[in-house]
């Protein structure tokens, strides 16, 4: 059996969803198509697809294999390209993960630009403010928002974050302007689900860091939603600059306590490890640093 061959015929049942179409697709006959997946299955020892009179439909570990199959097969294409001179421009198709706020307030636009570009390339966006497994998930890139960590993962810097504390006029004259991180017991706070100190803020000042416990009536997965509520008058934000600055530059919102910073994150363009990185994922990694290499719209927290 040609595995890459028994490979691509498994990746087009899926797409296709069937064999038949399959066939029709790849130009050869159906039982042709039937036999490659079932020599597939035996040599793996595992069923892929489960098989109807109506349908065929992909098992969990079938599932599995197809990201890593998909894979596998386009690094092939690309590599015979490349060494052939005829990779004149990237194609497949490139998956990608970012945070919902900084996607569709600043990525969507540079991804799709990126696309008219490269009219080969098709695109996966998933947008979530949860961490995604790349390799586990089949994702080629993730956009990040974070501290480096040393992950196992790649990562390339793209620009600065910086997070501050903000509040509306309104908020500040009705309840006081704290001037001490410890004079933020007894305010509304606004917290961010996936902070990773949770309900507990770290503030670093003129003397030293400051930890402090705080509370607040909303929570939010999403840091946009939060912002928005600190525009409402309905407590203290930790905000970060790509969401807050326009609200800071119009004045419906205000610093607080900028002697004290919670720290700043990065933007990061993170990847897998791989001895042969793709071009398709090399260019759009480029494509983002170029587009932020300048000074960022958001960079406002000074």
């Amino acid at each position: 059996m040609d595995i890459s061959s028994a490979m691509q015929i498994f990746v087009e049942v899926v797409r296709e969803e069937g064999f038949t179409a399959a066939a029709r697709k790849l130009k050869v006959s159906k039982s042709h198509v039937s036999k490659q997946v079932d020599r597939l299955e035996e040599h793996l020892g595992v069923r892929l697809l489960e098989r109807t009179t109506r349908q065929v439909s992909v098992t969990e570990l079938g599932a599995i294999y197809f990201e890593h199959c998909r894979r596998i097969l386009e690094e092939i294409d690309e590599a015979e390209r490349a060494v052939t001179s005829l990779q004149a421009s990237p194609v497949g198709l490139l998956r990608v993960s970012a945070p919902v706020s900084f996607g569709m307030m600043y990525l969507n636009e540079v991804v799709l630009d990126f696309i008219e570009k490269w009219p080969e390339l098709e695109i996966d966006i998933h947008y979530a403010d949860t961490r995604v497994d790349l390799i586990g998930e089949g994702f080629d890139v993730a956009v990040r928002i974070d501290a480096l960590d040393d992950s196992g993962l790649i990562a390339r810097r793209l620009a600065p974050i910086k997070l501050g504390l903000v509040a509306s006029p309104e908020y500040l004259e009705r309840f006081g302007r704290p001037g001490h991180p410890r004079e933020l017991d007894g305010h509304s706070c606004l917290l961010y689900k996936y902070q990773a100190t949770g309900t507990n803020w770290r503030l670093h000042g003129p003397d030293g860091e400051t930890v402090v416990r705080v509370e607040g009536r909303v929570m939010a997965n999403n840091g946009r939603a939060l912002v928005d509520a600190a525009r409402r008058g309905l407590g203290i934000a930790l905000a970060p600059d790509f969401i807050a600055f326009d609200a800071l530059d119009s004045g419906e919102l205000e610093f607080i306590l900028k002697p004290w910073s919670p720290g700043n994150l990065v933007l990061s363009a993170v990847y897998p490890h791989r001895r042969y990185l793709s071009q398709k994922v090399r260019l759009f990694i480029d494509f983002l640093a170029e587009r932020y290499r300048e000074s960022p719209p958001w960079a406002c927290m000074e």
